[in-house]
């Protein structure tokens, strides 16, 4: 009985199969969706503190004028396409990691993967990004407008057919190009940071390998790397994110004359809000992707030990 092996885990699906990247889709789809939907008020308040200071002034005061003007539903104004945009962004995002990641592993052999895995972490992130900001674009554009322009349909089945006979289909995605500025920035460091984290703590912080951990256990670190994480891309993708927001308010303004307007101070506007909203989010995606996982009992590897060097071509 004492020399019993412990039972080997099953898991539902093998890596990489189709059913792996469609366990993948649904798990996206669930962290960025919810998450996204979940700081609608902190997010609506951000995007009015970047683009009229003077009124909003700070997060409590922009939040306290916001309901003012409307109550409740003033705050949660936006939330539909934020649900539709980032349940879309989110599947495109995560899915496209896990293949681009895999794929980008399988150009060079083990031993090289495992050394510049880091920068497989950098180009999988930036190269799913890139798909899913053009799913994301249209949905941006609908929240932005009616989050920051007085008076405009708090509907989002109102909203996106009327910008579209006025303005034509173009406003859906001018925003994409500072789309793609602020979100791939964000993604590398998103991701990247994240698979950094989580093997920093379990080399120096966990006092038993992973493997031995519960999975209660491990999921504590996931939305610990992930919060970390998600300070860093705050920071980083910050700047492009105000360009993002004014220019989803005023299409007829242009990349320039928004940098021209606010100046090098004003692109950091709202940065105090969006590190509690992006750390806060992107500490719970990675908790919802890595719950969704386990509860659908999918291979999760992490980066172990270097692989031996004969496995080298």
């Amino acid at each position: 009985m004492g020399d019993e092996k412990p039972k080997k885990e099953e898991f539902s699906t093998e890596l990489y199969t189709p059913k792996f990247f469609a366990l993948c889709f649904v798990g996206g789809t669930l962290a960025c969706g919810l998450t996204h939907t979940l700081v609608t008020p902190l997010d609506l308040v951000k995007c009015r503190l970047q683009v009229d200071k003077a009124r909003y002034q700070s997060i409590f005061k922009g939040a306290r004028v916001s309901y003012c003007e409307g109550g409740f539903r003033n705050l949660v104004k936006g939330w539909a396409p934020t649900l539709v945009g980032y349940s879309m962004q989110g599947a495109f995002k995560f899915a496209g990691y896990e293949y681009f990641k895999w794929k980008y592993s399988g150009l060079t052999d083990p031993v090289t993967a495992y050394e510049n895995r880091t920068f497989i972490f950098l180009a999988a992130s930036a190269s799913a990004e890139f798909i899913a900001d053009m799913f994301l674009a249209p949905w941006e554009a609908v929240k932005v407008r009616m989050q920051t322009t007085p008076g405009y349909s708090s509907r989002m089945r109102d909203a996106m057919p009327h910008m579209y006979r006025t303005e034509g289909l173009g406003v859906f995605f001018k925003g994409l190009p500072p789309l793609w500025g602020r979100q791939i920035p964000y993604t590398m460091m998103k991701f990247a940071s994240f698979e950094k984290t989580v093997e920093y703590i379990y080399a120096n912080l966990v006092p038993k390998p992973r493997e031995q951990c519960t999975k209660a256990e491990q999921l504590v670190v996931t939305f610990s790397a992930g919060y970390i994480a998600g300070v860093l891309c705050a920071i980083v993708s910050h700047p492009a994110d105000t360009v993002v927001s004014k220019l989803n308010k005023d299409p007829s303004a242009s990349i320039g004359s928004i940098l021209k307007e606010t100046g090098f101070v004003g692109v950091w506007r709202g940065l105090a809000a969006r590190i509690i909203m992006i750390g806060t989010l992107t500490g719970l995606q990675w908790f919802i992707y890595d719950a969704f996982k386990v509860y659908t009992r999918m291979p999760r590897p992490v980066a172990g030990p270097p692989p031996k060097t004969e496995e080298k071509k």
